[in-house]
């Protein structure tokens, strides 16, 4: 039986906006396992990326419960959850976010050294790292502006395992690539997955939707539909298929 990582109940989200209240998310309960690549997919203003940074720590919910064990986070100070999040959340995003003064090594150790205050343990196992996601030693001391978009992502990944976190939460992480490097980054995503990292990822791509055991379909705020993958094989036409089914069922 797989072990629960996170738990959410009654989990909503709303936002006042020119006196109107919009509900994002509604009465959420949901359940994240244990070593799952876990996509959320669902057409565009259904609460994908709201759900995604609720359940991270990034954002706050309005109402409900976040658990990881028997830790609640929506009781968390903003401190503690900035703690927590260190400890035990990673995040790749579309936009990759990486400091263009500092060489990819030192952007990597940057995020390491928040948890690891050893030095010389942080930048091993920040070189560590990056060697897992294919970035080669001679790009260490690269600025990112001498990097492709998809060698970037990748150091964004780096960034996001190197505290070796509970989770990686991932906001559309092909988004902005073309498919050669959208494919690279995702065999990197699913290659840490097979490794054992528990991944959460938002995605309205199904290429990308394909890498996942489990397909979560939201709309309206509401989790509407829920597919059952199992583990990812390239090229499995009944997988495929089961995958695209599922999508037109829901409406995709």
């Amino acid at each position: 039986m797989q072990k629960v990582l996170i738990q959410t109940k009654k989990l909503s989200k709303s936002f006042s906006n020119g006196g109107n209240l919009f509900h994002v998310l509604k009465n959420i309960d949901l359940e994240i396992y244990q070593g799952d690549f876990t996509v959320i997919m669902g057409p565009s203003g259904a609460g994908k990326s709201t759900l995604l940074y609720a359940i991270s720590g990034m954002d706050t919910p309005s109402l409900g419960s976040i658990c990881y064990g028997d830790i609640d986070i929506t009781k968390l100070n903003q401190n503690e959850l900035a703690l927590f999040r260190r400890d035990n959340s990673g995040f790749v995003f579309q936009s990759i976010y990486l400091i263009d003064s500092m060489s990819v090594l030192d952007n990597v150790l940057a995020s390491g050294l928040l948890k690891n205050k050893n030095k010389k343990e942080a930048v091993k196992k920040a070189k560590e790292t990056l060697l897992a996601v294919d970035i080669k030693e001679e790009y260490f001391n690269k600025f990112p502006n001498q990097l492709s978009g998809g060698e970037c992502q990748r150091v964004g990944i780096a960034r996001a395992l190197v505290n070796s976190p509970s989770v990686v939460f991932a906001d559309e992480p092909t988004g902005a690539l073309n498919s050669k490097t959208g494919k690279d980054v995702l065999d990197t995503l699913t290659e840490a997955n097979r490794l054992g990292q528990t991944i959460v990822m938002v995605t309205h791509d199904i290429t990308s939707a394909r890498r996942a055991n489990r397909i979560l379909y939201i709309k309206d705020g509401e989790i509407a539909g829920e597919c059952i993958l199992g583990p990812y094989i390239p090229h499995d036409s009944e997988r495929h298929q089961k995958l695209n089914d599922f999508l037109l069922e829901m409406g995709w």
